[in-house]
């Protein structure tokens, strides 16, 4: 077993009426005077409403318009009010987005530079402001990684800030604050974290934790997505997504994710698909290409989600794997291609060119692929 190091949020308080905890954590990280940081999605399902009960003092600052795949310059402008109210602690109420905006206005509310120097790995090395983060969907796992991405406009690309300074202090994962989440984002979300547990588990620095969790959310995902997205006032069903995402985050917060994230970013940048669909539409065929160079590992997810047959042989049971999770796309709706998106095959030389510069998800991949290689993949898309 090699040396590795296991990163998350500071404390993880989970399950049904989790959220009643909200202020016992305020009291105990010194948070009096907060920013309350979510989206019109979240504000209007009547969330918002509910954390606020739960809050003994007003907030001084509710910031409810994060937008979907925000861009640096919007998060600058959310700095600035933030400074002038003078707060003291921030929580984060909401998906990816508002929770990865939460994470960088925390981290960087004593910083002076420009954010976009901080894309890349460990830029940021201190963090004053303390940060409650509560996802209200179950995909990112934002909630415990020391990641946040953020558009870049003038590159037209998603790019990540990495930092140990954006774990969280506390992640609340309460399955009832996901009961309100639209069937849509339900689907993208979910494939989303099935995403980061599968390709945690054929990431190259994988462990023998990272393999547990992942094993483990890929089981929960697996069975309760359709669920969850048939019938969104399934507990039952939105307890195994929060599990589950929240597993899947804490494998690929330590293991990384590879090529399926990493082809996903330009689809994200350039022609703004939420994350988890770029994701989904991306997976099928990025396994296609990895699947002879983890063949052990996708055998053992084959045997896992119950797919395959004692006497299928390996070959046999990855095929199978890959037909279930194509299924899987299909029964919530995520489209197959991405025509569906209006997006041109005389893109993917462009696409390619973008995704290779994504070394820091890339050299987790099993297989290390060329510019040629990645075209290749996107054609398969299409």
């Amino acid at each position: 077993m090699k040396v590795s190091e296991f990163k998350t949020a500071g404390k993880l308080i989970t399950g049904l009426g989790a959220i009643k905890a909200l202020a016992d954590e305020m009291k105990r990280l010194g948070i009096n005077n907060c920013a309350v940081i979510t989206d019109k999605g979240v504000s209007s399902s009547g969330l918002l409403d509910q954390i606020l009960t739960l809050i003994s003092s007003k907030p001084l600052l509710i910031v409810d318009d994060v937008p979907p795949e925000p861009e640096v310059d919007v998060i600058e402008r959310k700095l600035g009010l933030l400074r002038e109210k003078q707060i003291d602690g921030i929580i984060a109420l909401g998906g990816g987005s508002a929770i990865d905006s939460a994470k960088v206005l925390a981290s960087t509310y004593d910083y002076t530079g420009p954010l976009l120097e901080l894309f890349g790995e460990n830029t940021l090395t201190q963090r004053n402001l303390p940060l409650i983060v509560i996802p209200t969907t179950a995909g990112t796992g934002s909630e415990v990684t020391n990641i946040a991405i953020l558009s870049d406009p003038k590159a037209q690309m998603k790019k990540g800030i990495v930092s140990h300074c954006l774990l969280p202090d506390v992640a609340i994962v309460a399955p009832e604050m996901t009961k309100t989440c639209p069937p849509s984002i339900t689907a993208a979300s979910g494939i989303d974290a099935f995403v980061h547990a599968l390709e945690a588990y054929i990431s190259v620095n994988a462990s023998p934790i990272t393999d547990a969790l992942a094993e483990k959310a890929l089981k929960l995902i697996f069975s309760s997505l359709v669920h969850a997205y048939n019938n969104g006032e399934n507990l039952s069903a939105r307890e195994d997504m929060a599990t589950g995402s929240l597993m899947a985050g804490l494998a690929f917060g330590n293991a990384g994710v590879g090529a399926v994230h990493a082809l996903a970013y330009p689809l994200g940048g350039r022609f703004h698909l939420s994350h988890g669909m770029s994701n989904a539409v991306m997976l099928p065929h990025v396994l296609k290409v990895n699947a002879p160079f983890c063949q052990d590992k996708l055998y053992c997810v084959a045997k896992l989600l119950k797919v395959c047959e004692r006497h299928h042989s390996k070959e046999e049971a990855v095929k199978l794997l890959l037909g279930a999770i194509e299924k899987l796309c299909r029964d919530v709706d995520i489209p197959a291609s991405l025509t569906h998106f209006n997006i041109s095959p005389t893109c993917v030389g462009e696409l390619a060119e973008e995704a290779s510069k994504v070394t820091r998800l890339l050299r987790n991949n099993p297989k290390q692929l060329s510019i040629e290689e990645i075209e290749d993949i996107y054609r398969l898309a299409f």
